[in-house]
C-alpha cells in the first residue's frame, strides 16, 4: 500500500498508527481522510495572514548577524508562510531584500 508523502517534510518513508499517518523523520502525525488546512498565521493586530498580503513592520527589528535595523513602518509583501514557530513569513521588505519574519511583529497594510 502507498501512501502520501509527509506534508511537512515530503519524506517518502511514512507509516499509519491508527488513523494517523506518522512521519519518521520529522515526527509529523496527520489524519489523510481530513482535508488539507492551510496554515493559519495571524499578525499583531489578530487579523489572518496570506500569500501575496502586503504588510508594515510593527516595531524596529535588528537583523542577526548584520548591523542593520529595520525601522517600524517598513513595508513589504508576504512570499510564503510557514509553519515554523519562530519565523512563519517568508517575505520582501523594502530596503532589506527577503527575509523571514515572525508574524507577532507586522501589520496587515
Amino acid at each position: 500500500m502507498s501512501y502520501p508523502p509527509c506534508p511537512s517534510c515530503q519524506s517518502e518513508y511514512v507509516y499509519p498508527d491508527q488513523n494517523l499517518l506518522v512521519c519518521p523523520e520529522c515526527a509529523y502525525e496527520w489524519d489523510p481522510l481530513e482535508e488539507d488546512e492551510a496554515i493559519k498565521v495571524k499578525d499583531a493586530n489578530g487579523t489572518l495572514l496570506s500569500e501575496g498580503d502586503k504588510i508594515t513592520l510593527a516595531k524596529d527589528l535588528k537583523v542577526k548577524g548584520s548591523s542593520l535595523i529595520l525601522k517600524i513602518g517598513t513595508k513589504g509583501t508576504v512570499k510564503r508562510i510557514h509553519d515554523k514557530k519562530d519565523h512563519q513569513l517568508d517575505c520582501k521588505l523594502d530596503g532589506a531584500g527577503e527575509m523571514l519574519v515572525t508574524a507577532k511583529f507586522v501589520k496587515k497594510a
